[in-house]
C-alpha cells in the first residue's frame, strides 16, 4: 500500500509561519533532515537558498540553513530571488540541492519549503516521503537538537549573492532571439519576488514596462494582487486604454503568469497554451504534437488543440505531475490554468512566470497579431471552481454524500461538461471544479457538491 505524505503536498511543505510545521524547531529540524539525506551520497554536499518577500521568510530561511549546517552542509544564498531562478541556479551552478523558502500564492502569514534536486528538478514523491520519514524521526528525538544552532550565524547576516540572481537573469535573456522592445508592458509583481527579476530582466531586454505592487513590506504579498488577481492588471490596462500592448502578472515566488490583451481582458493559462502549442507544432518544436494539461484545464482547450491536430493528455494538478507526464510521454509542452507553463523545447526544468512571459511576447511579435487575436477561437466553457474549507483531507470515495452529488452531476452532463472534486496540496479546502453548456446548471451542480462536502466535512 502506497504511503501518504503528511510534510510534503503537491508544492513542497506548507502551512502557517510559527505554527507546525514551520515552527523555529520544526524548519531547524527539516534543515537537518535535508542535510542528512545529501550527505549520504554526497560527503560536502552544497544547497542554494532563495525566498520570496513574506516577513516570515528570513527566519525561516535562518533556521533551515542552521539545520543543513550543523551537519556539515555547504550552503549559498541568493537573497530574494523567484522558485525557477533557485531551481535554475541549482542546475547550472552545480549545486546538490536548491530550497525555496516561499508559499506562492498564499497569504502572507503563511509559507513554505520548496526542495530542488541538483538537477533543478522537483523531488519526486517517494524521496520527499524519505525526507518526512527522517524529519518525524528528529521530531521525536529528544537530543534532536544537541547541535546549538546559536553557534551557527543566521543567514540573513550573509549578504546574498547578486551575481546568482544576475547570472539567472542573463540566462533568461538569452532564451530570447527576438527584439521585443517595440512591446509596451504593464508588469504586477505581485509584491513577491518579481519585484526583484522583472524590472532587471525587462531592462535587459529593452523593453519599456510600467510596474505595478513592487514595492513589498513582507505583508502585502498577493494581497489584491498578482497571479490570484489578474483583474488588477486587467483594470490598469483598461484604465490606460492604447498605452499597453500586454499586461502581466506573477503570483509571489514567479513561477506562474497570467496575462491580459491590450483590451484589458484576462488570459490565462489555458489560453497560454493553445497560443504556444500551436507556435510550437509550426516551428517543429512541440513534440509528438503533444500538450499536457490538467484535470483543471477547460474542455475548450482540448477542442481547440484538436481542432488544430493537436492532443491534450491530463495530468494530476501540481506542475510536478504535469512535468512526470510530460517526460513520460516526451511532451515539450504543458501547463495549468493557474499559468504554470513548462517549455521542454530548451533547459527549463519547472514551471517559469518569467520565462512564460517572454515567450508569449515572443510569439506575438513574430506573429504580428495581438493576444487577444492569437487565441480568438478558443470557445470557453462555462467553468466555475469552488473552495470549501474542511477540517479534515477524508477519502472523498468514502463520505456517501459527496459521492451521490458527484455521480448524480456526471449523470446529468451525460459528457457535455466536467466534474473535478479534489482536495487542495497546500490548503485545508476541498476544491470543486464544474464545466457545464450553461451558468445555470453550473452553477446549481457546483451548489449540491459544494453543500454536500460542507454538510460533512465543513472546516
Amino acid at each position: 500500500m502506497t504511503q501518504t505524505r503528511q510534510l510534503f503536498g503537491t508544492d513542497g511543505i506548507r502551512g502557517v509561519a510559527g505554527e507546525f510545521p514551520l515552527t523555529r524547531e520544526s524548519t531547524y529540524l527539516i534543515g537537518r533532515a535535508l542535510g542528512h539525506d545529501l550527505i549520504r551520497g554526497n560527503a560536502k554536499p552544497r544547497v542554494i537558498i532563495g525566498q520570496d518577500t513574506r516577513e516570515s521568510s528570513r527566519w525561516i530561511a535562518d533556521r533551515v540553513w542552521q539545520g543543513l549546517a550543523s551537519v556539515g552542509v555547504v550552503v549559498q544564498s541568493a537573497g530574494v530571488i523567484t522558485t525557477p531562478g533557485v531551481a535554475y541556479l541549482a542546475r547550472s551552478q552545480h549545486f546538490d540541492a536548491g530550497v525555496v523558502i516561499s508559499a506562492s500564492h498564499n497569504p502572507w502569514t503563511d509559507n513554505g519549503i520548496k526542495v530542488f534536486s541538483g538537477d533543478g528538478y522537483k523531488l519526486p514523491d517517494a524521496h520527499e516521503l524519505a525526507i518526512e520519514k527522517e524529519i518525524f524521526t528528529l521530531l521525536q528525538d529528544p537530543q534532536a537538537m544537541r547541535t546549538q544552532p546559536d553557534s551557527i550565524p543566521p543567514l540573513s547576516s550573509l549578504p546574498g549573492d547578486a551575481g546568482l540572481r544576475q547570472a539567472y537573469v542573463r540566462w533568461l535573456a538569452s532564451n530570447i532571439t527576438t527584439d521585443l522592445s517595440r512591446l509596451r508592458l504593464a508588469v504586477d509583481c505581485a509584491n513577491g519576488a518579481a519585484a526583484v527579476e522583472a524590472p532587471e530582466l525587462f531592462r535587459a531586454l529593452r523593453i519599456p514596462a510600467t510596474y505595478l505592487h513592487s514595492a513589498p513590506d513582507g505583508q502585502n504579498i498577493n494581497e489584491q494582487c498578482g497571479a490570484l488577481h489578474p483583474e488588477a492588471v486587467a483594470r490598469f490596462v483598461m484604465e490606460n486604454k492604447g498605452k499597453f500592448d500586454l499586461g502581466v502578472t506573477f503570483d509571489g515566488d514567479a513561477d506562474r503568469a497570467l496575462f491580459c490583451d491590450s483590451q484589458g481582458q484576462v488570459v490565462n493559462g489555458d489560453s497560454v497554451l493553445l497560443i504556444a502549442a500551436r507556435e510550437m507544432e509550426s516551428s517543429g518544436s512541440l513534440a509528438n504534437a503533444t500538450v499536457v494539461a490538467t484535470t483543471m484545464s477547460n474542455m475548450g482547450l482540448e477542442l481547440a488543440l484538436k481542432g488544430s491536430g493537436l492532443h491534450m493528455l491530463r495530468a494530476n494538478v501540481g506542475d510536478k505531475y504535469v512535468l512526470e507526464e510530460m517526460q513520460r510521454v516526451g511532451a515539450t509542452l504543458g501547463g495549468e490554468q493557474s499559468g504554470h507553463i513548462l517549455f521542454r523545447d530548451g533547459d527549463a526544468t519547472t514551471g517559469d512566470g518569467l520565462l512564460t512571459a517572454l515567450r508569449v511576447m515572443e510569439i506575438m511579435v513574430r506573429s504580428g497579431k495581438s493576444l487577444a487575436d492569437r487565441a480568438g477561437d478558443l470557445k470557453i466553457f462555462p467553468q466555475t471552481i469552488r473552495n470549501v474549507r474542511v477540517r479534515e483531507k477524508k477519502p472523498l470515495a468514502q463520505i456517501p454524500a459527496v459521492q451521490e452529488a458527484i455521480t448524480a452531476a456526471e449523470r446529468e452532463l451525460d459528457g457535455n461538461g466536467r466534474v473535478v472534486v479534489r482536495y487542495s496540496g497546500t490548503e485545508a479546502l476541498a476544491r470543486v471544479m464544474i464545466e457545464a453548456e450553461s451558468k445555470d446548471q453550473m452553477e446549481r451542480i457546483a451548489d449540491n457538491i459544494v453543500a454536500a462536502i460542507r454538510s460533512t466535512l465543513g472546516g
